[in-house]
C-alpha cells in the first residue's frame, strides 16, 4: 500500500467511503501515479511511472475506471463538502459554470461530437473539432498564495451528441437541461446557503433565470446588445377590467445607449485579466429583461465601455437586485479563471491525452483529473499552513504568487519523498 503524508491523507480519505478496500489500494497507487506523470495520463502510463510495469495483475488498474461500481456523483459531492468547510459553511458561495470540449477521434467514442473549437477559432473563423463536450461548475476561491481567484471544478458531466443520443434511443439533454439539474443537485446539497451563478452569454436565457430564482440562486451572465428591455408595468387601476399587464413600455437597447451622452455614466478601475488595471465607465438600472416564450424577468444590468476603445460594450445582467454594479462586473471578470483551469488541467494534469475506450471509463476518467486539481490546490493550502509555498523563478520570468504548476510540483516532491526515499528533488 502506498505511503501518504498526513496532509495528504487528510484531504483524499473522505473518497475511501466510495470503494472496496482492494479497490480503494488501487485507487491510491493511480492518484500517486496520476500526480507524478508527466504528459499522457493513461493507466499504462501511471504503471511505468509506479515501477509496475511488469505486473502480471495490472488489469486491476483498468477495472478502477472501466468495471467497479463507485459514483462520479458522490464522489462531486465530497468534493463540494470539502471546499465548502474550507470557506465556511454558510457563507456565500460563487460557482462558475461553463462548457469545455476534449478533442477525443475514434469509432468507440460514443458521445462525441462535432462542436465548435472556442481555442482554435476566431471572431472570423469558426473551427469545429470532433471531441466531448463537457458542462463544468466550479467554485470560486483566492488562496493565501495567491492574488487571483481558482475556479475548482467539483463537478464536470458528460454531454453526449444528440446523434449519439438518438442512435443509443435516449432522450437528448441540452445544456440548459443539464445546467439546471446540476444546480438543483447542489441545491439539495448545501440546503440554504447562498449562492452565485457566473455564466457567459450562452447562459442568458429566462427558463435558466426563472429556474435561480426558484431556487434562490444569484444569476450573473451577459446579455446580447440587442437585449429587449421594458419598464416595470403600471399600478392596477381599480374597476379595469381585462388581463394585466405583465411589462411596460420598451426603453433603449444597449446599442442605442452607448451614443447617449447624458446617462450618468460611472468611471470605475477594475482589476482585469492578468492583474491588469484598466479604467471603464458604466451605467446601470433596474428593469424587466423580455424573453421569448417566458414571463420578464426583473433584473439589476450594466452597461460597461471601455472610453479607448480597446474592448467591445460589455452588457450584463443579474437576477439579484441588490447586488452593486461594481461587484457584478468584478464577478464576471474572474470567470475568466474558468478558462484558466480548462487550459491547466490539459497542461498539467493529462486531459485529452487519455486512451480509454470503454464508455464507463471515458465518462470518469475527466471529471477524476478535474477533481485532481482540486485535490492538489487543497493539499497545498493545508501545507502552507505549515511552510510558505515555493515559487519558481526564471531569468526572464519573475513570478509573485504560486501558480497550480508551483502547487504541483509541491505535491509531486512529497510523494517522491514518501514513497521512494529521495532526500532532495530537482525538477
Amino acid at each position: 500500500m502506498p505511503s501518504l503524508s498526513p496532509a495528504i491523507l487528510s484531504i483524499i480519505a473522505p473518497f475511501a467511503i466510495l470503494f472496496s478496500k482492494p479497490v480503494w489500494n488501487n485507487v491510491l497507487t493511480l492518484f500517486i501515479g496520476a500526480i507524478l506523470c508527466h504528459g499522457k495520463r493513461t493507466i499504462c502510463a501511471i504503471l511505468r511511472v509506479m515501477g509496475l510495469s511488469n505486473g502480471v495483475n495490472f488489469s486491476k488498474y483498468h477495472h478502477v475506471l472501466n468495471r467497479a461500481k463507485w459514483s462520479l456523483l458522490s464522489a462531486a459531492r465530497i468534493l463540494l463538502n470539502l471546499l465548502v468547510n474550507m470557506v465556511g459553511r454558510g457563507n456565500l458561495l460563487v460557482f462558475f459554470i461553463d462548457e469545455t470540449l476534449e478533442r477525443r477521434k475514434g469509432p468507440k467514442i460514443k458521445a462525441k461530437g462535432y462542436y465548435r473549437d472556442a481555442v482554435r477559432s476566431s471572431k472570423n473563423v469558426t473551427v469545429k473539432s470532433s471531441g466531448l463536450k463537457w458542462l463544468t461548475l466550479a467554485m470560486s476561491w483566492r488562496f493565501p498564495f495567491s492574488e487571483r481567484h481558482f475556479a475548482l471544478p467539483f463537478m464536470t458531466v458528460l454531454e453526449p451528441s444528440a446523434k449519439s443520443d438518438k442512435l443509443a434511443k435516449r432522450r437528448h439533454k441540452t445544456t440548459l437541461q443539464w445546467t439546471i439539474q446540476m444546480l438543483m443537485q447542489v441545491v439539495r446539497w448545501l440546503k440554504n446557503t447562498p449562492i452565485i451563478l457566473v455564466g457567459d452569454g450562452a447562459f442568458a436565457c429566462g427558463e435558466l433565470a426563472w429556474r435561480c430564482l426558484k431556487l434562490k440562486i444569484s444569476l450573473i451572465t451577459r446579455l446580447k446588445m440587442s437585449a429587449g428591455l421594458y419598464d416595470f408595468p403600471p399600478l392596477d387601476v381599480p374597476g379595469k377590467r381585462g388581463r394585466k399587464k405583465t411589462k411596460g413600455a420598451k426603453i433603449f437597447n444597449f446599442r442605442e445607449m452607448i451614443g447617449v451622452t447624458d446617462l450618468g455614466w460611472t468611471e470605475i478601475i477594475v482589476d482585469g485579466y492578468g492583474q491588469k488595471r484598466k479604467k471603464l465607465k458604466y451605467i446601470s438600472n433596474v428593469s424587466l429583461w423580455g424573453v421569448n416564450g417566458f414571463p420578464p424577468v426583473p433584473i439589476k444590468w450594466v452597461l460597461v465601455v471601455d472610453p479607448e476603445g480597446e474592448l467591445d460594450p460589455l452588457p450584463l445582467m443579474s437576477t439579484d437586485l441588490n447586488i452593486s454594479p461594481e461587484k457584478i462586473i468584478a464577478l464576471y471578470i474572474q470567470r475568466w479563471n474558468l478558462e484558466v483551469t480548462f487550459e491547466e488541467v490539459r497542461e498539467h494534469m493529462g486531459v485529452e491525452t487519455q486512451r480509454q475506450w470503454s464508455d464507463k471509463a471515458i465518462a470518469r476518467t475527466t471529471p477524476i483529473l478535474m477533481g485532481l486539481y482540486i485535490i492538489v490546490c487543497l493539499i497545498c493550502n493545508r501545507l502552507q499552513e505549515e511552510r510558505p509555498i515555493e515559487v519558481a523563478q526564471t531569468a526572464w520570468y519573475e513570478k509573485k504568487d504560486a501558480t497550480f504548476s508551483d502547487l504541483l510540483k509541491t505535491v509531486r516532491k512529497i510523494l517522491w519523498k514518501d514513497n521512494f526515499n529521495f532526500k532532495e528533488l530537482h525538477f
